[in-house]
């Protein structure tokens, strides 16, 4: 395995150009494709969705240590380091950590501190505790792995360009690949990858998005594009009513024909003129556009009237989960439950809630954002979870964020003060196929600066270093959702740097 691994990194992977990028992923969908002729991929549905957290989400109050201080080290230099950023830990929820987690031993040897959630966030520990939910600890962009605070302060391994700047490291994030141009997204690279061997009845792009055009899912060759669409369902054009109804004779069925008003005429008249073959290529460009839109649009449609017919009462189900990410994961839920006029077998969703830059009157700020983050995963798995839908178990979320935030406040004022642009932080991921109620990867030593076991990135303020890259996490995720284990390396050119995610015991990611 070492072997191959380095005969990819000098020959292939960790040095693909763009255009060596986009000509591997070619080749590895050409023969995906053909080896899916011979036997069906294995596994029915599968859906991925990404809950990213714009602004950077201070982890280090999502998950805390809530032992005493005065016989639990860890706690102790919660309270020193957090000042007016520390969380009553009476108030916490626990979370019922089991005695075989590995997520300690690397830099704590066999210690398991009590640990919980946020105040504000008691369904994230409800869902742990029912094993249905993880937590993947101290993640970030890398280039590669940095063993030690040392190597990171003497400039010994090279690291991404431009950390704590929010642009960068959500790319950086979205990308998987901090150290080249940005090209593609992780999300798109691997629906570029397996979208034809799974999805032979497509009717609209394997990849969507609710929080319009984002990096995560831009593939390598257009042959995957993403469809946005909105909280409300597919966006439909403007001028001619809603679904509309001022200019189809029946909106739900457009070939009964159009009305005669001037709206109905108009539309006919659009429609017919975007039908057209256009001698300019930007003209023909724009008009496949338009047909892939409205093409998809009436998909869309279909399948939100399809979810309708299953009986749930999706706004019930997110009655307390009324917030802009709980109407997004209701729209993603609506989308799966109507999978069946999709035509696809493999779907991959993008969400994304900001305010998470909480520079200023973080405890207050953060405490709504972990209650909506809490209760719109909550009602987005109690109505995946529902008889009529029983699908749970093939989906799989997961967060990201541009980084986490310093371990100190930048200010002596609990109501006025805040956190700043940090590195490594602690992600969420959900599902039926999770190995939840566990820690997986890391769990940091809460140390800052140059005390001894400090994972301190800066001198002072409490930027960790990741244990985890980007890589090895968003690997897992696309091995379960049907990339195999020889494809890892073309999708994640980096990979091969760090320990493998799928078999190695050092990385400690079995969470899928």
């Amino acid at each position: 395995m070492q072997s191959r691994r380095d005969f990819l990194r000098q020959s292939a992977c960790a040095s693909l150009g763009v255009t060596g990028l986009v000509n591997m992923l070619a080749h590895m969908r050409l023969m995906t494709a053909a080896m899916a002729q011979g036997s069906s991929p294995a596994g029915g549905y599968k859906a991925l969705v990404c809950v990213f957290l714009n602004g950077g989400n201070d982890s280090n109050n999502m998950l805390l240590p809530i032992g005493d201080p005065a016989s639990d080290e860890l706690r102790s230099d919660y309270e020193t380091a957090r000042g007016v950023l520390a969380l009553d830990r009476t108030n916490c929820h626990a979370l019922n950590i089991p005695a075989t987690t590995k997520a300690f031993k690397k830099h704590f040897g066999a210690s398991i501190p009590a640990m919980g959630v946020h105040p504000e966030a008691q369904p994230l520990a409800e869902l742990f505790n029912n094993g249905e939910l993880a937590f993947v600890c101290n993640a970030g962009t890398l280039s590669y792995p940095i063993a030690t605070r040392e190597e990171y302060r003497n400039d010994l391994v090279p690291v991404p360009p431009q950390l704590f700047s929010h642009s960068d490291q959500q790319v950086q994030w979205q990308s998987s690949i901090p150290d080249k141009p940005f090209t593609s997204g992780w999300g798109g690279r691997i629906a570029d990858l397996i979208h034809a061997s799974y999805n032979t009845g497509s009717k609209v792009s394997m990849s969507v998005s609710l929080d319009g055009m984002n990096s995560f899912q831009i593939g390598t060759s257009g042959a995957v594009t993403q469809y946005a669409v909105t909280r409300s369902g597919a966006l439909s054009l403007q001028g001619f009513g809603t679904n509309y109804a001022s200019a189809y004779l029946d909106p739900t069925n457009p070939a009964a024909g159009y009305k005669t008003s001037d709206t109905g005429q108009r539309l006919k008249a659009l429609e017919r003129v975007m039908q057209l073959t256009h001698d300019n290529l930007l003209e023909e460009e724009y008009a496949k556009v338009y047909a892939r839109a409205r093409g998809a649009e009436s998909v869309i449609t279909a399948a939100t009237t399809a979810a309708a017919a299953t009986g749930v009462d999706f706004d019930a189900k997110f009655a307390s989960a009324d917030s802009r990410l709980g109407d997004q994961l209701k729209m993603v839920a609506q989308l799966i439950a109507g999978r069946s006029t999709l035509g696809n077998n493999r779907q991959i969703f993008f969400v994304q809630v900001g305010g998470y830059d909480t520079h200023q009157v973080h405890l207050n700020s953060h405490g709504n954002l972990m209650a909506e983050l809490a209760n719109a995963l909550k009602a987005f798995r109690d109505t995946l979870a529902d008889p009529a839908i029983a699908v749970f178990d093939d989906v799989t979320t997961f967060t990201a964020s541009d980084f986490s935030r310093t371990f100190t406040p930048n200010g002596e004022d609990a109501a006025t003060s805040g956190s700043d642009h940090a590195w490594g932080g602690h992600c969420i991921t959900m599902g039926g196929s999770v190995n939840g109620g566990d820690l997986y990867g890391h769990f940091n030593p809460l140390k800052t600066g140059s005390n001894s076991g400090s994972f301190d990135s800066s001198s002072s303020r409490g930027r960790w270093i990741p244990d985890t890259s980007v890589d090895q996490y968003a690997a897992v995720f696309a091995n379960w959702l049907g990339v195999g284990s020889s494809e890892l390396e073309t999708i994640f050119p980096n990979l091969p740097r760090f320990d493998d995610p799928l078999s190695s015991s050092n990385a400690n990611l079995g969470f899928l």
